[in-house]
């Protein structure tokens, strides 16, 4: 699944308010998905290597947000479980690392 420019720049902005929303740093984000704040940004612009990222950093925010009990702001194009998208590598997102 690809997404055209509009479709990325919305799902980058979904990431964003969640993220926004979530209260957390880049660091502290960066420290649990064990990667760099620089690498966190990155997903946030959807400027990503593997396409599962974005769907790493969504269950993450979701997760945070729940917890903080907030609701997360729907994505329109990050929709439904990971699973059910037959060419996103399930192991990698269930490792919850970028």
């Amino acid at each position: 699944m690809s997404l055209n420019p509009v479709e990325r720049q919305t799902t980058s902005q979904e990431l964003q308010a969640n993220f926004t929303r979530s209260g957390l740093s880049c660091a502290q984000v960066a420290v649990a998905l064990q990667t760099t704040p620089e690498r966190i940004k990155a997903v946030l612009a959807l400027k990503v290597q593997r396409i599962e990222d974005p769907w790493i950093l969504r269950n993450y925010l979701a997760q945070q947000l729940v917890q903080q009990g907030i609701t997360p702001v729907p994505y329109h194009h990050l929709v439904g479980d990971a699973a059910d998208y037959w060419f996103l590598n399930q192991a990698r997102i269930n490792r919850e690392r970028l």
